[in-house]
């Protein structure tokens, strides 16, 4: 079930909110035991096998993650061994659905084999669920979280608004907000929720869906074979990353607010990151919520055993600007790359997709270096600062045509056309209005493709998606008088700027 699709809209979200209040104002158990069957029929909507798939996941994963709370202090070796054993079994679960595939394909390549490639379909949020349980078994095994019920962790893994496309919750920060629930209602809650909901139902019905149709046939060219031109290929890779955006950002809002519904805040997703000026500062913006799991669960621990390792050799660790490139390598470098491979593959099963993320992690390694070894007077320079925000997007849009092409041959052919290798075709009343133009800029210029109108749309969807992107606040930002998520702040300077905009 799709947050945009009119039985969610109009059935399961006003039933599932009304009854959950209406029971709350008797018992706020019985409104959560609601919540979670409505989460399980949420889940179980467009395939009821994907319930029996992932009970058994999430009842092995709550004995685990309870027997290490207990367990902790008197058998800390067993913990440990249930620990490494529930992670291993995690791994090993979403490897199934999502890479087994993937892993046939490349020892078929690699070594060989003659494995049959068989699709296997994928549970719902499978990606998001699984984060969420090894997010909570590591905190267990930290101490941060002391005490987990069976119907408390029901409700944190199934909780249906981040199920499809996040933001990835943890335990200790969602379920002390069920347990202040008093069942009252809140006009603050309401107007938040409402407002975030259909803010990113219009993100994604009026902008996202409109210049996915628009781009879809470039695509299409692309899977089959084709060359695009260097219009055509410019209109795919900034139509898309554009689309990404809002449809994303957009259900995020949706999520957001569908929490906020029942009195729950989470945890931003987006924070304007086609507005970034750097790499880092991109993934600061962007599924930040991913970026916070990645850096806390993947990048740290690495990070960490280089370090300790490192002072134990007496090897020198970091020191500002006297740091070492091997220093500098083996503890930033190395783990920053590490994660984003991590995080390539987290996002899909292709060869594509590991392209993406080892491209974002050389960005990222080139980024801190240019943080710590660049002079101050340089990085604040006018011409530094002039060009950050364009060299960041430009490497994002060219870096996400690996995220959205079938394979890597096709994005090697978009990318191509983007520098115009493939030449340039324009509709015919375009061309002639262009005169000898395409000529004086040294491109070859031919009659071809879509119609002037369809041109002409498509440009216009593009430049109107880009400027609202780009110049208007973010939906955080326009309901940051409700408070619509955790850990949402807007600095003194900023909420001057955009306090016209503000939902009053």
């Amino acid at each position: 079930m799709l947050f945009n699709s009119p039985i969610f809209i109009f059935a399961f979200l006003p039933v599932t909110v009304a009854l959950f209040h209406a029971l709350s104002l008797r018992s706020v158990s019985r409104a959560f035991l609601w919540l979670i069957l409505a989460s399980l029929f949420f889940y179980g909507w467009w395939r009821p096998l994907n319930v029996l798939l992932i009970a058994p996941s999430i009842v092995l994963n709550y004995v685990a993650a309870d027997f290490i709370i207990r367990r902790q202090e008197r058998r800390p070796r067993t913990a440990e061994a249930v620990f490494w054993a529930a992670i291993a079994f995690n791994i090993c679960f979403i490897g199934y659905f999502k890479y087994i595939a993937f892993l046939a394909i490349v020892s078929n390549d690699v070594l060989g084999t003659g494995f049959a490639v068989q699709s296997v379909i994928l549970p719902l949020g499978v990606s998001f669920i699984t984060f969420q349980k090894i997010a909570l078994l590591v905190d267990a095994r930290a101490g941060r979280v002391q005490q987990v019920g069976l119907r408390d962790y029901v409700l944190f893994v199934l909780f249906f608004p981040p199920l499809i496309s996040g933001p990835i919750v943890h335990f200790r920060e969602l379920m002390p907000q069920f347990k202040a629930i008093d069942g009252k209602w809140s006009w603050g809650n309401g107007v938040a929720g409402f407002g975030l909901f259909f803010a990113g139902l219009f993100k994604k019905l009026v902008i996202a869906d409109p210049i996915a149709a628009q781009i879809a046939p470039i695509w299409s060219a692309v899977a089959d074979g084709g060359h695009p031109a260097l219009l055509d290929a410019w209109a795919a890779a900034l139509g898309y990353m554009v689309q990404l955006y809002f449809d994303f950002s957009g259900y995020s809002d949706m999520a957001i607010g569908t929490a906020r519904l029942v009195g729950i805040r989470l945890p931003g997703n987006f924070n304007s990151p086609l507005k970034a000026d750097s790499i880092i500062d991109y993934w600061s913006r962007w599924h930040m919520t991913l970026t916070r799991f990645l850096t806390a669960y993947v990048f740290s621990p690495i990070a960490l055993m280089m370090s300790r390792r490192r002072l134990a050799r007496g090897a020198p660790v970091m020191a500002g600007r006297r740091t070492t490139l091997g220093t500098f390598m083996a503890l930033v470098a190395l783990p920053t790359v590490v994660t984003m491979f991590v995080s390539g593959l987290w996002h899909g099963a292709g060869y594509q997709f590991l392209v993406f993320g080892l491209l974002h992690g050389g960005g990222l390694v080139v980024n801190h270096a240019w943080r710590l070894w660049t002079p101050k007077a340089w990085a604040q320079a006018w011409p530094v600062r002039y060009w950050a925000w364009p060299v960041t997007i430009l490497f994002v849009i060219l870096v996400e045509v690996f995220f959205r092409a079938p394979d890597i041959a096709a994005a090697i052919r978009v990318l191509a056309g983007m520098f115009g290798a493939h030449g340039m075709t324009l509709p015919n009343a375009v061309l002639a209005r262009l005169g000898g133009l395409p000529s004086m800029l040294g491109l070859r210029a031919a009659a071809g493709g879509e119609g002037g109108a369809g041109f002409v749309l498509t440009w216009g969807l593009l430049g109107l998606a880009w400027a609202i992107a780009l110049a208007m606040p973010n939906t955080l930002e326009l309901f940051a008088r409700f408070e619509p998520s955790l850990d949402f702040r807007l600095r003194p300077e900023r909420a001057r700027a955009v306090a016209w905009a503000q939902w009053r």
